[in-house]
């Protein structure tokens, strides 16, 4: 049901299994993944990736497919399936209500009673139909059709005479509609979107597994649109694929594997440069690096808790020349520019900047694991995904996850720690900084979240000069700015951003990122300089988190104006921002880690 309609990455970011899809006479609801051809695929390998999301899931072994590829020719059946949802329909012509001359109605009917795609009326005309928009879910995935007699009689009913779906206002809000019995009880859809509880409790249904896959579950149903932007909730990892190994290391592990192996625990080999020959063989080169290695070489692999963007970052800011290997077969390739190229003495603009590594070569890959309604969840800071969050399961056993590559470039930053530090102990940036925490714990105690997920105000700070920079850099690279995608660093290793563009139609890009990166200076500047002033200043400025104004509590000085973009480029989905942090605004003269440039 899905021929010629999904890419394999839209399989993964938008549509996957669980969601609800239009098509021209129903809607379809997409299969889990157990239901996918096994044909057409090609297996993934990202160990590191793998590793993490074994951890997550809890199950013993775990491997990355890409979704199955249509193959063009007659007879050959969908390689993902779909299953009608929602059951109910609406006929698409209406008819004047008999209570109101000035009210339209619509019949609802089941699936069960149409032939063909099409309503046959009690005057014999064949009468096309189109799915209803009104179903209901939970925060856990679950899905089922609205109970639209229940919901009419406000209760449990043995009454079969036909429903309507009634407009009775000039708009189409939901306060203007209601669901009409013929037998005369009705019941308005603003009532089924308030209260909880009146759609009864989730029953559990996995629809997009099977008909009768269910499971335990103790939230109330939530009126849900089927397509609105909470309808569905991707839940992916995503890792970017480093250099395996240091030859010259990996050679230098292999000689003297014996003799690190003699040390009998982790614990002991911390201790092998009191062996005066290991000493030296390993000279110059961290302990940490040496074990990794050494790990890697018993089949152990990298300490289970460097996190994602841990490992990420000491590679992008390792200060070597160039990383990884220049050839066309390679994953990852990176050189650091000599601060002379990029770095002025007249202006001061780039001075909190430690490197710039120009990325020519990277591969990301994207898994799904599941997904959520009403309410989305992302990765924290350091890219992890909270162990104790509640997904919707793929299928009844996961063996394997939908991934897909990425290929493309990138530009790295990484900022010096210490004009970070203090800039941190200012007076004034502590002062925002309380503002901008009262509005997370204010949103975290609506969604029934930990308070401890804030990510500081160096992550808000970098991650709101990521937009600002990609907004800037996207008028001359050659790609737009919903192409580009970023990875903002802010851990205890250290600070960085890492702007990137990537796509899975291609082995690689153009370099029009690479080349806007020699010009850091420049594309920096008009970056700060377009951040001071809002299209919609002094509202945008003036905004404090605090206030909860329409939903805004994880947002400062942030609006469409200035610094929200496309949900996709973002790591967040546009939450934690504040240009206010970042260069002086008209509200906030004091809290900005930049001064403004003078032109």
């Amino acid at each position: 049901m899905t021929d010629n309609i999904l890419r394999q990455s839209q399989l993964i970011t938008t549509y996957g299994p669980g969601a609800m899809i239009d098509l021209p006479d129903h809607s379809v609801i997409i299969s889990g993944s157990g239901d996918w051809s096994y044909q057409g695929r090609e297996r993934i390998e990202e160990t590191r990736l793998v590793a993490k999301l074994q951890r997550i899931l809890s199950v013993p072994s775990l491997s990355l497919w890409t979704p199955p590829r249509h193959e063009e020719g007659r007879g050959r059946s969908s390689p993902v399936r779909a299953r009608i949802f929602p059951s109910w329909f609406i006929v698409k012509d209406s008819i004047l209500s008999p209570h109101n001359f000035q009210w339209r109605r619509q019949r609802l009917v089941q699936w069960a009673h149409l032939h063909k795609y099409r309503f046959i009326d009690d005057d014999g005309k064949r009468k096309k139909v189109v799915p209803v928009r009104f179903v209901c879910g939970c925060r856990l995935g679950h899905i089922d059709d609205l109970d639209w007699r229940r919901l009419a009689h406000q209760g449990e009913t043995t009454c079969t005479r036909p429903l309507w779906l009634e407009e009775r206002g000039t708009g189409a809000g939901i306060g203007d509609i209601y669901v009409v019995c013929d037998c005369g009880k009705e019941r308005s859809l603003y009532e089924a979107s308030g209260p909880v509880g009146i759609l009864g409790k989730c029953k559990g249904k996995r629809l997009w597994i099977g008909p009768y896959a269910r499971e335990r579950c103790g939230e109330n149903y939530r009126l849900l649109v089927r397509t609105a932007s909470n309808a569905y909730f991707t839940q992916t990892m995503s890792v970017i694929s480093l250099p395996e190994y240091d030859a010259g290391l990996a050679s230098r592990v292999a000689e003297h594997f014996d003799a690190l192996e003699s040390f009998d625990s982790m614990e002991m080999l911390e201790h092998f440069r009191k062996n005066a020959r290991l000493n030296i063989a390993f000279d110059g080169i961290a302990n940490k690096e040496v074990l990794n290695e050494y790990r890697r070489q018993k089949g152990g692999g990298e300490e289970n808790d460097v996190t994602v963007k841990a490992a990420e970052f000491e590679v992008l800011s390792s200060g070597k020349s160039s990383i990884g290997e220049n050839n066309a077969r390679s994953r990852f390739y990176a050189e650091t520019l000599p601060r002379e190229s990029w770095d002025s003495e007249q202006k001061q603009v780039t001075s909190p900047i430690d490197k710039l590594v120009l990325v020519h070569r990277l591969r990301e890959v994207v898994a799904l694991l599941g997904f959520t309604r009403f309410e989305a969840t992302t990765p924290n800071k350091d890219g992890e995904l909270d162990l104790d969050v509640r997904r919707a399961s793929l299928a009844d056993e996961i063996s394997w996850l939908p991934a897909i590559e990425n290929r493309g470039e990138g530009v790295f930053l990484s900022f010096k720690s210490d004009q970070i530090q203090q800039w941190l102990s200012r007076p004034d940036v502590q002062g925002r900084g309380q503002q901008i925490l009262k509005g997370y714990n204010l949103w975290a105690g609506q969604q029934s979240r930990s308070t401890d997920g804030f990510p500081g105000l160096p992550y808000i700070m970098l991650h709101s000069l990521s937009h600002m920079l990609m907004t800037a850099i996207a008028l001359e690279c050659g790609y737009p700015t919903n192409s580009l995608r970023e990875r903002v660093y802010a851990g205890e290793n250290g600070y960085g951003i890492l702007i990137y563009t990537g796509s899975s139609d291609s082995d690689g890009t153009l370099g029009g990122l690479i080349e806007t990166g020699r010009q850091l200076e420049l594309h920096l500047q008009r970056a700060l300089r377009d951040g001071s002033l809002c299209s919609n200043d002094p509202v945008c400025a003036e905004h404090s988190p605090d206030a909860a104004l329409e939903g805004r509590s994880l947002l400062g000085a942030a609006c469409h104006g200035c610094l929200l973009i496309a949900e996709s480029s973002c790591e967040q989905r546009n939450n934690f921002l504040d240009r206010a942090l970042v260069v002086p605004t008209i509200a906030e003269k004091d809290a900005a880690f930049f001064e403004l440039p003078e032109f």
